[in-house]
């Protein structure tokens, strides 16, 4: 027998070792680890935006449930390519205490009044925020926060995960020079309304910068708008002064400036498009507080919409901000993203404090997350809307605001509302009355029993302000410097 000449010999094995390779490939791959994709999340954060408050129907079943003079064309397109909460919470009527729940995951009654800043602060390590939990689960996330910062402690955003921030900014950087007497009827024309420009771009730079580099992230963009003072273009301030007022909403300079945050809200959904990223991009568009019930705001704002002459800001919701009624808690929250259905409706009551267990468990958190806070995964309504097994961690929803006021209770349709100063209570079903205008007290006391109790038992396990005072010595605070 003959020998192949050796160089023959090396050809012939490296054929059948390339055609072993060949075929066993796709037998390797699928041993491969699959790269993981972490998904970006977006929260566009408005100020004093009403539930009413945009062309956006925020509940299909009620008609007058959008403005009848505001124009919001991209709040009506972020809302068709995803799910409207009909019920969906602002955690207080006040955007502070709104800023810090968001933040940290827990409600505005855990975290206190006084000894907020007292308890939170840099060196604080009984919880994280929003940035440094997603972190803890990929260390490739990078976080930004442009626009409002306002937690009024010694608090930056850099201490609290954020790689890129515009600072511990105060509650009026995006106010021109309005006093504490004209600001709500002082108006401003400008190119840069409420810095709307300046801090969409500073977002969509980010959005890019991220992409490009392959870094999942967490960005939120706080809006000085539509908080007073009234600033807005003059293209827009001329279109509505022009266009026939509604019987709810009328003000031009509002009407302008809420479009010039709408035209934002539309560029960030561009950039996204353009990006490509909008198959692993979650969009999170909600409000702190509601609107003022009324321009210039009314000193009995507590009193019953029938004593009024004109419609409130926020119709068909009682109140606005400052109160615990709908009208001040009860806010636009819109979410997009992946497996979220286009154009859907849910009316299973969410909340800001609901936002970080949802971030972590979209983002793949495998770990258990701390007992202190408040908030559930919205995961499950995102993939089937009503049709999930969605439970809460805590079946209520307990709402409080500053001082020894007012402390609210939801569980299923009823809400509770405690007026701790005036030693009373009131109830209504949301389901029948929306408006709050029919209150049961009086007529349910089993009701008032049980959800008077379910309150005061959460305000005692976190030790609140209001049954347990304490903490900073109190300033004299204005309200209307909010």
């Amino acid at each position: 027998m003959i020998s192949k000449p050796m160089n023959e010999r090396i050809k012939e094995y490296l054929g059948r070792m390339t055609s072993f390779g060949l075929i066993m490939m796709p037998v390797l791959q699928g041993f491969a680890a699959e790269p993981v994709h972490r998904p970006n999340f977006i929260l566009i954060l408005a100020d004093d935006l009403g539930w009413t408050c945009s062309s956006l129907l925020m509940d299909k079943k009620i008609p007058n449930s959008k403005s009848d003079f505001y124009e919001t064309p991209n709040i009506e397109r972020l809302a068709s390519r995803g799910v409207r909460f009909s019920n969906g919470y602002a955690p207080c009527a006040l955007c502070c205490p709104s800023r810090r729940s968001i933040q940290f995951g827990q409600t505005p009654a855990r975290e206190g009044d006084e000894k907020f800043r007292e308890n939170y602060h840099p060196d604080f390590k009984k919880v994280s925020a929003i940035p440094q939990f997603l972190k803890s689960i990929s260390p490739d996330y990078r976080a930004a926060h442009y626009g409002k910062w306002d937690l009024r402690a010694d608090i930056f955003p850099e201490d609290l995960g954020y790689d890129e921030s515009d600072g511990n900014t105060g509650n009026r950087n995006g106010d021109m020079n309005s006093t504490k007497d004209t600001k709500w009827t002082d108006l401003f024309l400008n190119n840069d309304p409420k810095r709307i420009q300046t801090i969409t771009d500073r977002a969509l730079n980010f959005m890019t910068r991220q992409t490009k580099t392959g870094h999942p992230f967490y960005l939120q963009i706080s809006h000085y708008a539509t908080h007073v003072d009234i600033q807005t273009t003059e293209e827009t301030y001329q279109k509505y002064l022009q266009k026939k007022k509604g019987e709810v909403h009328n003000n031009p300079g509002w009407a302008g400036m809420l479009e010039n945050l709408d035209t934002g809200i539309g560029k960030i959904i561009d950039r996204i498009d353009s990006l490509g990223i909008a198959d692993n991009t979650y969009l999170v568009l909600m409000a702190d507080n509601g609107a003022v019930e009324f321009l210039p705001p009314v000193k009995n704002k507590f009193d019953h919409p029938s004593v009024f002459k004109n419609h409130p800001n926020n119709y068909p919701l009682r109140g606005g901000k400052w109160t615990l009624y709908e009208g001040g808690v009860r806010v636009p929250f819109i979410v997009i993203g992946k497996g979220i259905k286009p154009g859907s409706q849910c009316d299973v009551p969410v909340t800001g404090w609901d936002l970080l267990p949802t971030f972590c468990d979209l983002a793949g958190n495998k770990s258990q997350l701390p007992e202190n806070l408040d908030g559930t995964s919205l995961k499950p309504l995102f993939e089937k809307g009503h049709e999930a097994m969605f439970k809460r961690k805590r079946e209520e929803l307990v709402f409080h605001y500053f001082g020894k006021t007012h402390s609210a209770i939801r569980i299923g349709d009823y809400k509770l509302i405690k007026f701790w100063d005036l030693k009373k209570i009131e109830l209504y079903n949301l389901r029948e009355d929306v408006g709050e205008l029919n209150d049961l007290s009086q007529k349910l006391p089993q009701k008032v029993k049980e959800l008077e109790g379910r309150l005061q038992a959460y305000l005692e396990e976190v030790h609140s302000d209001v049954l347990y005072p304490g903490g900073l010595k109190k300033k004299k605070k204005n309200e209307n410097d909010d």
